[in-house]
Parts: structure tokens; sequence; C-alpha cells
């Protein structure tokens, strides 16, 4: 197997990130979102000597990278998040210290023309995190009825015109499936009135592709099931979670979770966005928030491990 080409991915608000999850020699921590271990590496100087670090992730080709950036310093795992219980299960780890999820795509998943999660690429309209498993989201787009695939791009992409589009796309796999980045991209150009990314705006594919993605690999349910389960049922009591979230519904979601007063002794107030320096020399980071919330002490008797 030949090593990933180095990575063109930039960790958003890593300086907020390490701050704010409080670290310190000796603690276990798990990282849910490992990818190339932006934040992970930094996380790791600062538990050693004594620490112990796990990196999860959905996408083996980010494993991948990880790998060569921690080597045998970390305990990298092919899962979810959501499955961080089994993991610790597995590993004989009963709970953690910190706990770490960044929901955004990384560059290099953006840039890779086999994925489909950028409009800007050229291949198969693929979508999956994890491309062993399930198929491929240009399958589900031609099979859904105009319906279906408006309430997609409405509910997890709060797309204005998610109806137009939606016809469009019907309409024009009537000739031709549509399996390209390409294709689906035209159709919703020409909804747009034929014009692609204007100056200071949006390309308007943006929402599109992000409820494509969303859906395809059951993001929300996957997160609320984290933030809700998952995450008090793994921290130690008094732990951190920390999470970074790029779209309104997923701080909402987190927002939500961390509110609960019986499962979260305090969280931040407000969330924390990046600074201007950070937007000029990372543009994607622009949507980017940040969330910590602190365990409560007492045991939670409704919180089950099972998800």
């Amino acid at each position: 197997m030949t090593s990933p080409a180095p990575t063109q991915h930039r960790p958003v608000l890593l300086r907020e990130t390490i701050q704010g999850m409080e670290l310190k020699p000796g603690m276990t921590v798990i990282d849910g979102t490992v990818g190339a271990a932006g934040h992970s590496s930094e996380i790791w100087k600062r538990i050693q000597p004594g620490g112990r670090l796990i990196g999860l992730d959905r996408d083996p080709e980010m494993l991948a990278r990880s790998s060569c950036r921690l080597g045998d310093s970390a305990d990298l795992i092919h899962a979810s998040y959501l499955d961080a219980n089994g993991v610790l299960e597995h590993l004989g780890v009963e709970k953690v210290d910190r706990l770490l999820v960044d929901l955004g795509l990384s560059s290099d998943q953006l840039a890779d023309d086999q994925r489909g999660f950028g409009f800007a690429t050229e291949g198969q309209l693929d979508m999956r995190f994890d491309m062993t498993q399930g198929k491929p989201v240009h399958h589900w787009l031609n099979k859904a009825d105009v319906a279906e695939i408006t309430k997609v791009l409405s509910e997890y992409g709060e797309e204005p015109q998610a109806a137009q589009i939606a016809a469009k796309v019907v309409d024009a796999r009537r000739s031709q499936p549509i399996t390209s980045v390409a294709a689906l991209r035209e159709i919703i150009e020409k909804v747009a009135g034929g014009r692609g990314r204007a100056a200071g705006k949006s390309h308007p594919a943006t929402r599109t592709f992000q409820a494509l993605r969303i859906f395809a690999n059951a993001e929300l349910e996957h997160l609320q099931r984290f933030l809700t389960i998952t995450a008090p049922y793994v921290l130690k009591p008094g732990g951190l979670l920390a999470v970074i979230t790029f779209h309104s519904l997923e701080d909402r979601l987190t927002k939500q979770a961390l509110a609960d007063r019986e499962v979260w002794a305090d969280s931040s107030k407000k969330p924390i966005g990046p600074t201007p320096l950070e937007i000029k020399m990372n543009p994607r980071s622009r949507s980017a928030k940040l969330r910590i919330g602190i365990r409560a002490e007492a045991e939670i008797d409704h919180i089950s491990a099972e998800s």
C-alpha cells in the first residue's frame, strides 16, 4: 500500500480547542474524527508523559494519513465516534478524560476526485465517508422522487430552491443517469440561472452538496445519538467534550444537548469562532464553531451505552 500524499488540511480552531480542552499529562483522550491528526498531534504532546490517545475515523483513507503522522503513539481505529464505547471496551479502557469531534470535511477529502464531496471536482458522485459501506449517493439520487429529493435538500441543506433542483434532477436523469459531480453541478447552475460562483458568494451547489453528504452518511442522526448517549457514557465525571461544528444544523443539536444540566454540568455560553487572521489564512474556517461541555459529576441512570 502506497503512502498517502502529504496533507493539505489545516485544522480549524486549533489553539482554541487545545486551550479549551485543558489537557494534562496522563490523560486518556479520544479524537473521534482524527482525520489527518492536526488536532491529535497537538493533543498527544500535552498528555505526555503517561497519556493515551485514541483516534477514530469512519474514513480509512484519513486513518492512513493520521498513521503517517502519529505512528505508534496512538491507538488508531476504523470506527465512528458513535461507536466509542465499543472501542473502549475492546481496548480495555473504562472512561476517558477528554473527547473531541471535529465535524468538518478535510481539504484532502474535498479535493479527492474519487469521493464526490466537493462540487469543484470531476469524479463520481459518491459522498460516503466509508467507501466500504453502503452505496454511492448517486444510486439514491437516480431512484428518489421529487418529494424525497426536495425533503433532503431542504432539511439537510436548507436550500431555498430545493424543489426546483429536485425537479430538474428527475427530469435530467430520464435521458441519462446522474453519476458524476459535474452532471449534478451543471443541473444546479442551470436552476441558479446559469451562474457558477459569484464574487464574494458561495457557489449555488454548496447547500445541495452539503445536504447529500449529510444524508448519505446519516451525519445528524450520528451526532444526536453521540451527544445524548455515547459522549456522556464514555466521559469520566468532570470530563470535557469539545465539538467543532460547521453549519447551523450541527451547532443547534450540540447546543441543545449541552443545555441538559442533568448530563452536562456546564458549557460555554457562546460558541467560540475563528479569529479574523485564521479566516484570512484558512477561509474554510469561517463557519466553524467550538462548543465545550463539562460532564456532570453525578452518575446518570437513564444513559445507556446502547446505540
